[in-house]
């Protein structure tokens, strides 16, 4: 037998029973598409915070509060604290720092007329646009002077208004809002960076002078993080040994013993984002492989009743000189087929549900083109794999109990 006449029987024989050789490819269909999205949804993770972090700027570092440890282990109840004054003397002291940024956050309810909203209410300095790299849509920032006045105005991000159905920038500047039963006056409106993942918007926030956050609303001087630029990407190195020394000796931490404070750089953050999103990808397409698996085993199971059946056809094909390769030839090929159009039509669905995750969910999506050629692979395999055995049983029949078969 020609290699194209035993490739048009395999077809043949496939499409002379189409509904069972469609549903014997939906495990490869199913596996094949759970793959493509999950990993979709990963690579674009991992994308967003890259974007997330190259708005930041590579110079920017974080300083978080640590917890106090001894003989190796955290001390309970030991959770060290980060205050005004250490943002302070980071500022004085620190040479190898251009601006120095401290922030109390605390999530509260934001009221404005008869609309509301759960948002974040970051007290901060004026230099907040700077260090962060926001800009202004409509309006000002408050200035040092709002701030050593302790002045009640407020710069809201977009994702604010959308909460709360304003509909224009323009419509909320100089109306008031009730941050905790007190009036401030919005005075800007942040324009939007776009949500990073589904865990954290940036445009979800609002920022409110330190003073006014220290006295009015937080009424404490403790801060969730300071943020401070370096003078340059060369001298991070040397900004963190600056932020160390200034801190440890503001903290009166005696030679020997660990930081109370942890530094974080951008290459840190996005090192240990990824790291994580890796592994959650890994971890979810190893879930969603196994439907190929299961597919796999179907292919086998369906292959082996076309044997069966199809034994009394072996028989005649063997008699009139098809030889044990061109039947092993013939099963095998309708295994590789079911599996690979299994593994078209599962990559359309996976990027189609990659797409439909962007647009209804916002959550960031990147089909791989490496995944896609991985998963198509995977499954060409699969049929090599799970055909194998029953395309060899078909070969290996004798042809004249195979013609007696009923």
């Amino acid at each position: 037998m020609l290699i194209g006449e035993i490739v048009s029987v395999a077809l043949s024989a496939l499409r002379a029973n189409k509904l069972r050789s469609l549903l014997t490819m939906l495990g490869i269909v199913i596996g094949v598409g759970a793959v493509i999205a999950v990993v979709a949804l990963g690579t674009g993770a991992q994308q967003a915070v890259r974007d997330r972090i190259a708005s930041l700027g590579t110079t920017l570092l974080t300083i978080n509060p640590g917890q106090q440890r001894g003989m190796g282990v955290a001390i309970a109840g030991a959770q060290k604290r980060l205050v005004i004054d250490d943002a302070k003397a980071l500022d004085e002291r620190a040479t190898n720092l251009i601006a120095v940024e401290p922030e109390m956050r605390t999530s509260q309810q934001i009221v404005f007329g008869n609309k509301n909203a759960n948002t974040q209410i970051i007290g901060t300095t004026p230099n907040y646009l700077d260090v962060r790299k926001y800009t202004l849509q409509a309006g000002r920032m408050f200035n040092a002077a709002d701030d050593e006045g302790r002045q009640r105005v407020a710069v809201l991000g977009s994702a604010v208004l959308d909460n709360m159905g304003i509909t224009s920038p323009d419509a909320i500047i100089g109306e008031n809002v009730r941050i905790r039963g007190t009036q401030f006056q919005v005075i800007g409106v942040l324009a939007s960076k776009g949500q990073a993942n589904s865990f954290q918007n940036p445009d979800d926030e609002v920022l409110i002078p330190l003073e006014t956050a220290r006295f009015r609303v937080n009424g404490s001087d403790r801060l969730q993080s300071i943020s401070a630029l370096a003078v340059s990407e060369d001298k991070i190195d040397d900004a963190e040994a600056d932020i160390q020394r200034v801190l440890r000796r503001q903290h009166q931490i005696r030679q020997g013993m660990p930081d109370d404070f942890q530094i974080h750089n951008q290459a840190d953050i996005l090192q240990t984002t990824e790291e994580t999103t890796q592994v959650m990808t890994y971890l979810l397409s190893g879930i969603a492989a196994v439907s190929l698996l299961v597919g796999g085993i179907g292919i086998m199971n369906i292959m082996l009743v076309s044997v069966t059946e199809r034994t009394r056809e072996i028989g005649i094909r063997k008699a009139l000189g098809a030889t044990r390769f061109n039947i092993l030839l013939q099963f095998l090929i309708e295994a590789v087929v079911l599996c690979c159009l299994g593994g078209v039509i599962g990559i359309g669905l996976g990027a189609a549900g990659a797409a439909v995750m962007s647009k209804t969910a916002g959550w960031s999506t990147q089909v791989s083109s490496t995944a896609v050629v991985m998963a198509f692979a995977f499954s060409a395999f699969v049929g090599v794999a799970f055909g194998v055995w029953p395309a060899r049983r078909a070969a290996v029949l004798d042809p004249i109990v195979a013609l007696r078969y009923e």
